[in-house]
């Protein structure tokens, strides 16, 4: 427990600094906003057992609808962002009541599937941009009062907005909620026995997942200013599979190790090795599959729980 506090005080102090350490808040603002996704994602996979393809629709959906409607409408930010997150909500609802009525490989295909029918909208849609998507999304201001133009404000906002998905999470998946899910997600047909309605169960958590990955969707198109169809490929539903896997399914941070690892990996090998990055994050995964199938957080703590000889 010691151990735990001193490294959530560390990470807090090293977030809070992050503005006086040199480094560049836009890096680290597109860092948390996939850190975001990722523990949204962690949600269904780890704690509710269930694999979406195609979770990045939810992610992309939310980012053009936002920015959409700061764009072309002149909305405010922050009404914006809400409305971008109920959009991916929205979707999330009919996806959610589609794939549930299936398992396994099925569900995964069905949300794959959907997930298309959302990029080609994106694609053909003639107010998305279409290949050129939505450009100079202005970052606006907070209620009108404060300017989010400068990095450090956006910074600590989208740091306030991190910090908010992450606690929701912990207190879902601590809640009775969270509970049955963990249930059904460990033996389904004895959580169907004891008397659970399991595909409301199943449904809840994949709005509640969809939800929050379209509020890391609608925060980074203020972050970075644009929206890609990028944002709604299957390329980035792969991603999030990989953040996820790679910093340990079924662990509050090990998504935020993930993405942290994924981004920066993409962001400053990007220029040395060009497309080569992408095979050396393919090798980082199978290294790490092969290594420590728990991700790197639940293989430390399980390394930590383990009591000396």
């Amino acid at each position: 427990m010691a151990r735990a506090t001193i490294f959530f005080v560390g990470i807090g102090l090293f977030a809070l600094a992050v503005p006086f350490l040199g480094i560049y808040p836009v890096f680290m603002m597109k860092l948390l906003c996939f850190a975001m996704f990722a523990c949204a994602y962690n949600l269904l996979l780890g704690f509710s057992g269930m694999l979406s393809f195609g979770h990045a629709a939810f992610f992309g959906a939310a980012a053009y609808a936002t920015g959409w409607l700061v764009t072309a409408q002149g909305w405010g930010t922050v009404p914006a962002i809400l409305a971008g997150v109920a959009s991916a909500a929205l979707l999330g609802t009919v996806i959610g009541a589609i794939a549930i009525r299936r398992h396994g490989i099925y569900f995964a295909m069905i949300t794959l599937a959907l997930a298309q029918l959302v990029y080609f909208v994106c694609l053909e849609a003639p107010f998305t941009g279409g290949e050129n998507g939505l450009q100079g999304v202005p970052r606006g201001s907070l209620l009108g009062i404060v300017s989010l133009q400068s990095d450090v404000r956006m910074y600590y906002l989208v740091l306030a907005i991190g910090v908010f998905v992450y606690l929701a999470i912990r207190r879902v998946v601590h809640s009775p909620f969270g509970q049955v899910m963990k249930a059904i997600r460990d033996n389904e047909p004895r959580a169907l026995s004891l008397g659970y309605d399991i595909n409301r169960y199943k449904l809840l958590a994949f709005i509640l997942s969809a939800t929050l990955a379209g509020l890391a969707g609608s925060v980074k198109s203020i972050v970075l200013g644009f929206v890609t169809l990028s944002d709604v490929q299957n390329a980035t539903s792969g991603e999030v599979i990989l953040m996820t896997l790679l910093g340990g399914t079924g662990t509050f941070f090990g998504p935020v190790i993930g993405a942290s690892i994924i981004i920066t990996l993409q962001e400053y090998l990007s220029d040395a090795v060009g497309g080569w990055v992408t095979v050396i994050v393919g090798a980082i995964f199978v290294i790490c599959v092969m290594s420590f199938r728990r991700g790197v957080v639940g293989e430390l703590a399980a390394r930590l729980r383990r009591k000396p000889e």
